[in-house]
């Protein structure tokens, strides 16, 4: 880039000495000046191409529309998480509601941006009639009008919805949708209901759609099931 710089300096005093020439005619002053823009311009193209290339090299890319975030549920500032989700934040400027639109009823959907969110969870969980270990998964849904699908999926690390295969399902459940205040901005958020029973709010546009998580030690193991320890809180 200093090279350039004083490339660029160079040429100016080369214009100076030749307009001060006083021997120098019409024609020969403006195939000078030609001779000095075209060069002005490949300096100009050859820094933007060093900038460039230098922006690259250092790795690092503009920020996302839809930028990721992170959501933690903790019974206390010092306890360890029960649960924590992971996932990318799409916003809508428009009037239209997103669900229907922007998003298809009724079809696979990353619940959110860019990778499908994913969601671990630090201790066995009762998810809606079946126990789901502790573990990270990825969370998928299928909005409806007026209920949702959500599902956990073992098949992590994936990008969008278009990798969804019902083989790597663990459970899944149907909750109702309900309407608030409207937000632009995609958003999950937990709500603790009672002792380690709390709900883990999907929230964008006027839809809201809460899924319980339930924590309790007092989960009805079924018969044939032998957990080694029950967690405590």
């Amino acid at each position: 880039m200093k090279k350039l710089l004083l490339l660029k300096v160079k040429v100016g005093i080369y214009e100076t000495k030749l307009f001060h020439n006083k021997g120098i005619n019409k024609m020969q002053k403006n195939t000078v000046m030609k001779k000095s823009a075209d060069l002005k311009l490949l300096i100009l193209i050859a820094a933007a191409i060093l900038y460039s290339l230098s922006s690259t090299a250092q790795g690092f890319t503009s920020l996302d529309k839809a930028p990721h975030d992170i959501s933690y549920y903790r019974e206390s500032m010092v306890s360890s998480p029960l649960v924590k989700v992971i996932y990318g934040r799409p916003s809508v400027n428009s009037e239209l509601e997103v669900f229907g639109t922007k998003v298809p009823f009724n079809e696979v959907w990353r619940t959110g941006a860019n990778e499908a969110t994913e969601i671990k969870i630090y201790n066995d969980v009762l998810f809606g009639d079946k126990i789901v270990s502790a573990g990270t998964y990825t969370l998928y849904t299928i909005p409806g009008e007026d209920q949702w699908e959500i599902i956990l999926s073992s098949n992590t690390d994936v990008m969008g919805a278009f990798q969804y295969d019902p083989v790597f399902n663990v459970a899944k459940i149907k909750v109702q949708v309900k309407k608030a205040e409207k937000i632009n901005t995609f958003s999950i958020s937990f709500k603790k209901k009672s002792n380690n029973n709390i709900s883990m709010i999907l929230a964008w546009g006027s839809t809201r759609v809460k899924v319980p998580l339930d924590f309790n030690e007092q989960i009805h193991y079924a018969d044939n099931y032998q957990p080694e320890t029950i967690y405590k809180h």
